[in-house]
């Protein structure tokens, strides 16, 4: 009788540390962030293998079925530089960075479309993704990274035909190449700020998807990418340097030919690119925790 009871109160305890175990080790609860202050960064790191297939994916879905394939990476810059040599040299068209004007356009083509295919691509990375959202637990800011990640295997198609340009037109980059790639990284961190931000708020409301391409097309128009900066009358042109595209591709293109640096434009970009990812980062886990009911 004693034995009997002792061994029930044995398998008690062991049933009582079992669930206790079970608790600690294997219950787990999923909340959102709330804000980019208390975000797992670490966990995107864990999930680091997912946002290569991601990005792998997506970089073989843009080109499948299509007749002319990557070659389209190569002929977008190429036609709008072709089409704006045409019109602005018609119209004495110069440029204070002393090259010829096809490198100048070209230079500027490259990084833009780089820019405006990657807010494209990362806005509409959530809504096209709703089965792994509503599904499948994963840190959801690996989907527009993943979907912008991907657009930087066309920049450097872009860029390796811009050398190519620059070495038909006999044009030799300056000194301070070495400081074209953080301006690269400053356009990549614009891009990727708004492609967070758009993602979320496209969740919610689908209106972006037509408001974007409008927007981006308008931004085209008062950024110098086929124009120079000195076409702006002098008195209205700081209204222009408030771009802070204006100052990254500036940048990028004073580096790369070897001119001056305008302090002030680089200065705006890195202010409102810093403010630009805050603000991202912000938004998107605070509205995290309805992409699932609302998607």
């Amino acid at each position: 009788m004693f034995t009997n009871y002792s061994k029930d109160i044995h398998s008690e305890n062991l049933s009582i540390e079992s669930d206790k175990l079970s608790d600690e080790y294997f219950t787990v609860i999923i909340e959102p962030a709330g804000t980019w202050l208390k975000a797992n960064w670490a966990e995107l790191w864990e999930h680091r293998e997912l946002f290569y297939f991601l990005t792998l994916r997506d970089i073989k879905i843009r080109y499948k079925q299509t007749l002319l394939g990557i070659t389209w990476v190569l002929l977008q810059p190429t036609i709008s530089t072709i089409v704006f040599s045409i019109l602005f040299t018609n119209l004495g068209q110069t440029n204070p960075l002393n090259v010829p004007y096809p490198v100048f356009a070209f230079s500027g083509f490259t990084v833009w479309i780089f820019i405006a295919v990657a807010i494209s691509s990362g806005s509409s990375s959530l809504i096209g993704n709703p089965n792994l959202i509503t599904k499948v637990y994963l840190p959801r800011l690996i989907l527009p990274l993943s979907a912008i990640a991907a657009n930087l295997l066309d920049l450097l198609l872009g860029l390796i035909s811009l050398i190519i340009v620059m070495a038909i037109y006999g044009v030799t980059a300056g000194r301070t190449l070495i400081f074209a790639p953080l301006f690269l990284i400053l356009c990549f961190t614009i891009a990727t700020s708004l492609g967070i931000l758009l993602s979320a708020i496209n969740v919610r409301y689908r209106d972006v998807k037509y408001i974007l391409p409008v927007v981006l097309q308008l931004w085209l128009f008062v950024t110098p990418v086929f124009y120079s900066l000195d076409m702006i009358p002098e008195e209205t042109r700081w209204i222009w340097k408030l771009n802070p595209m204006t100052g990254a591709l500036g940048g990028f293109r004073a580096a790369l030919f070897g001119a001056s640096f305008d302090s002030f434009e680089i200065a705006v970009s890195v202010v409102v690119a810093v403010i630009l990812v805050i603000l991202a980062l912000q938004i998107f886990y605070r509205m995290e925790d309805s992409f699932a009911d609302v998607i």
